[in-house]
């Protein structure tokens, strides 16, 4: 593994940097870190049984889309909101014919506040179905597959020479003290662990039947690790 300023770098075969993403989660966990942010980061960091064009692919396209908003977290969609928006406003107008001018103006406010919703929930959906197209077509061509969120920036890029390929995965911790506590567990398990053990179960025989990759366990010395394209 290589660390510098940009964070901790390694280079080698798909397990590599499977194990290298496992590290750094375990360090994480270490230290004290449970957050959301760091759940997201756990399940896009590649694992064991997946492949970095599909699975990391995928999931980054996920990750990279805009959030979710208010009417979406309430499972409301922009037609609903249209339609609420306009029961809220005749509601306002018969409030005017029974003169009561404050009941009128809350009305009118809720009706605004559902249009708004409405356009947002549509616009961002609009945006997601351009992010998605752009990004399967062109970025993943042009860019690394990476995740980036207030705790983990990262990106993983594959590097092939001759028949042989490998990988590239940078981290890096977003905060500055974290980060070095992070360093200094990855240096303590670089002395204290002999082999790292994969967390994710490894399907062996499905792997290889699928894929013709080679796999071994992570008790046998000596041996190489699964390449993913």
């Amino acid at each position: 593994m290589e660390e510098s300023i940009a964070g901790f770098k390694q280079r080698g075969s798909w397990g590599d940097i499977v194990e290298h993403g496992e590290r750094i989660s375990r360090a994480l966990r270490d230290v004290g870190v449970d957050s959301e942010a760091f759940e997201e980061w756990d399940e896009w960091r590649p694992k064991a049984h997946e492949t970095l064009g599909e699975d990391v692919e995928e999931k980054t396209a996920e990750q990279a889309s805009i959030k979710e908003g208010p009417g979406e977290r309430e499972g409301k969609g922009p037609e609903d909101d249209i339609k609420s928006a306009g029961e809220k406003l005749t509601e306002s107008y018969e409030k005017v014919e029974e003169g009561d001018n404050g009941g009128a103006i809350e009305r009118w406010q809720d009706s605004i506040d559902y249009a708004t919703r409405a356009a947002d929930s549509a616009g961002r959906k609009a945006i997601r179905t351009v992010e998605d197209t752009v990004y399967r077509k062109v970025m993943t061509q042009l860019a690394p597959y990476y995740f980036d969120n207030e705790l983990i920036s990262a990106n993983v890029q594959r590097s092939s020479r001759g028949d042989e390929t490998k990988f590239v995965f940078e981290v890096n911790v977003n905060d500055d003290e974290l980060k070095d506590e992070v360093s200094d567990r990855l240096a303590q398990y670089d002395d204290e662990v002999d082999r790292w053990h994969v967390d994710t179960e490894k399907q062996v025989e499905t792997a290889e039947a699928a894929e013709g990759a080679e796999f071994s366990s992570p008790d046998n010395e000596g041996s190489s690790k699964s390449t993913r394209n």
